[in-house]
């Protein structure tokens, strides 16, 4: 690879790393601190505390984000019942991200996530933004396992490969969600070309 190559594929490395919020699963960092990582306990007490029991002290809010985007997976318990509220704080943690910084959720994308609630559609959109999130990560490994091939390839080349294979697996999950929703089945797409 020339100078210009090795020095485009630095830069566009660079910039992945920038990007803010984006981390990549496997980086050395990253790689250490998820193979040690266990499910980490964090006690709520009733004055609103928040206790990480493997280190034995008490943490913030910020803390807790912090520990989250470092890889380390996370239960919240209440201290008294011991019941399982993750979940209310990861909300927790999300509002005030989105209060505070640049949000990921604009106000259509949030009120039409609000519509979905008691809908029909409301566990098929769960499955899709499962999904949907599950195949960015995999997109995001695939990158990074690529990057480190790339010796032979432009970057172009790279992320025009990346795009092809998102739009056949961004087909591919519209065309589940079509099917798992009743609006679209095989038959009826045979039927239309046999009419043709």
């Amino acid at each position: 690879m020339d100078n210009v190559g090795r020095r485009a594929a630095r830069v566009a490395f660079e910039l992945l790393l920038h990007l803010p919020g984006l981390i990549i699963i496997g980086d050395s960092s990253n790689k250490r601190i998820t193979q040690l990582s266990k499910v980490r306990i964090v006690k709520k007490y009733p004055n609103r505390r928040l206790y990480d029991t493997e280190q034995s002290k008490y943490i913030t809010l910020a803390d807790l984000k912090t520990l989250i985007a470092d890889g380390i997976d996370i239960e919240v318990q209440d201290a008294n019942s011991g019941a399982d509220i993750t979940r209310a704080i990861l909300l927790q943690i999300i509002n005030e991200q989105e209060s505070c910084e640049e949000p990921i959720f604009t106000t259509e994308i949030l009120t039409r996530m609000i519509r979905f609630y008691g809908g029909q559609s409301q566990a098929l959109f769960t499955d899709y933004l499962d999904r949907t999130l599950e195949m960015f990560l995999e997109q995001q490994q695939r990158y990074q396992n690529r990057f480190a091939e790339f010796m032979g390839q432009t970057p172009m080349d790279t992320l025009s490969e990346m795009a092809t294979r998102n739009m056949e697996i961004w087909s591919d999950m519209q065309k589940r969600m079509l099917e798992n929703a009743n609006l679209f089945t095989p038959e009826k797409k045979q039927s239309g070309k046999k009419n043709s």
